[in-house]
């Protein structure tokens, strides 16, 4: 970014959703480095005094113009781009808040939807359906550049600003002569993805069945090749720009051995990369059960992967007990609802996890058992289904429900905590300019008492007006502007026949 961009005429700025106390009216600055600079008064609505020194800007937005001396003169031409000249996105009739973070997608499912065989079936049978329709396809570069797109594409649009991709599944390594190297490539193809269309990608080399040696080799040139700066001595794996952090992730329990996770329990911490994984799943518990005689987070802390590091998808069977060990020992948390209730795969104890002190964000999963990347459609999910965890046991306590903020926590900060990541999900100044401006203005929030509860109970399926990363619009009026969706729909159709 070189310009400043200001974000004008919203009734409200949503500084963080878990502090309701510095919601603001006035505009939203970041500045040309791409971060939260500071809010101004509005003297009249829709129109910002601009920043000293900025008295030349341009407005966006419906019926937007651009003039060196009198900003939003009807007719005037609009320079999207012009470097160096100040913007303001009109937000009149919307609401700000921080960009959304998926913290648990697998976007090579973006591919893989709805596929036969692959809904309300127990896990252990999912798992083979999805496994045999990649290897139909055949996993490379051409194939996750094209799942990548289309799914980084719809997080944007739907006010996902940041995605962490655990990307699980990799060629055949005896079918290559370079199998290491072929999985820097497919690291690479969905870290361009997201740079071509401006989103922040959290990458995760993850593994399922492989031989930790692969899994530990794999790891250490991706790390090498897309953050050559990667260091113990700088811990978070995060590029410089903030556009690309690094991580390490088996898949769990149920796939992975001991030596696969401390492998790359290894890789992490020579490079200073964080460290996610899924447990306490449906197949995950029966497996570990059956393999081990154990529980999965039994597992998991002696094979020292229960540390602050870590961050623990799902967590649909987790008892009182292993709460308090998850509290203990500091470990996030991710929620995955979208996944995890209409795969019948039961649903987390958010309420009481979230008790214990352990931040926990949010995340789609992927697009075999979620189908979308729809973060605030599962917000509204989270929030609704809360209060039926332990309905069916008698002895268990009633849970109490989710308050709206506290989904819109979870899908912001709380993400952002399990990342190591101060500076997303929040609009404070020195934050990362990510934000969604969401309208609120029509007949589905009139008799709306508080907007921003508004953005979950009402309105299913919302899409933000404008969204901007690091202080560049890449939804612009509900239109991806960063890429073709046209392009990138016709190249997952080309990939993979649909």
């Amino acid at each position: 970014m070189t310009s400043t961009l200001t974000i004008t005429g919203a009734s409200r700025i949503v500084e963080r959703f878990d502090d309701p106390a510095r919601d603001r009216g006035g505009a939203l600055v970041i500045g040309a480095d791409g971060r939260v600079s500071f809010s101004v008064a509005l003297p009249r609505r829709g129109v910002t005094k601009p920043a000293q020194g900025h008295e030349d800007f341009r407005v966006s937005g419906p019926g937007a113009s651009h003039a060196p001396d009198a900003p939003g003169i009807p007719g005037a031409s609009h320079a999207p781009d012009a470097p160096g000249i100040p913007e303001v996105l009109d937000a009149e009739g919307g609401i700000v808040t921080p960009g959304l973070i998926n913290a648990h997608h697998h976007l090579l499912q973006s591919g893989f939807r709805t596929l036969p065989g692959t809904r309300g079936v127990p896990m252990r049978e999912w798992l083979p359906a999805m496994a045999a329709a990649y290897a139909a396809a055949g996993i490379d570069a051409s194939l996750v550049a094209a799942t990548a797109g289309v799914g980084l594409a719809e997080s944007l649009l739907n006010g996902v600003t940041t995605v962490a991709d655990h990307q699980l599944n990799w060629p055949d390594p005896a079918a290559s002569s370079t199998p290491i190297d072929d999985t820097v490539t497919i690291a690479r193809a969905i870290a361009d993805a997201a740079a071509g269309l401006g989103a922040r990608l959290v990458f995760v080399r993850g593994s399922a069945r492989d031989t930790p040696e692969a899994a530990a080799t794999s790891a250490e040139a991706i790390a090498r090749a897309l953050l050559p700066s990667a260091s113990a001595a700088s811990p978070g794996g995060v590029s410089a720009d903030g556009m690309l952090q690094l991580a390490v992730g088996p898949a769990g329990v149920h796939s992975d051995s001991e030596e696969t996770f401390r492998a790359l329990g290894d890789v992490a911490r020579r490079y200073g990369l964080r460290r996610r994984t899924q447990a306490n799943e449906q197949v995950d518990t029966e497996i570990a059960l059956a393999r081990y005689g154990r529980r999965p987070l039994d597992l998991l802390q002696d094979w020292g992967w229960l540390e602050p590091d870590v961050t623990i998808a799902h967590l649909c069977d987790v008892t009182e007990p292993e709460i308090a060990r998850l509290a203990a020992a500091g470990v996030t948390a991710t929620h995955a609802p979208g996944c995890d209730v209409p795969m019948g795969w039961g649903i987390a104890p958010v309420h009481r996890i979230r008790e214990q002190g352990i931040a926990v964000g949010l995340g789609t999963s992927g697009g075999g058992s979620n189908d979308a990347g729809h973060l605030l459609a599962d917000a509204r999910l989270a929030m609704q289904v809360s209060g039926l965890v332990g309905l069916l046991d008698p002895a268990a306590p009633p849970a109490p429900a989710l308050a709206a903020r506290d989904a819109l926590s979870m899908a912001t900060s709380g993400g952002a905590a399990g990342l190591g990541r101060e500076d997303l999900g929040i609009l404070s100044p020195g934050a990362a300019g990510d934000a969604c401006v969401w309208d609120v203005s029509g007949v589905a929030d009139a008799g709306v008492a508080d907007p921003v509860a508004g953005l979950l109970w009402a309105a299913p399926g919302r899409r933000p007006r404008h969204v901007v990363v690091a202080g560049r619009v890449v939804v612009r009026d509900y239109r991806l502007v960063t890429g073709d969706e046209h392009a990138l729909v016709a190249a997952l159709r080309t990939r993979v026949g649909r």
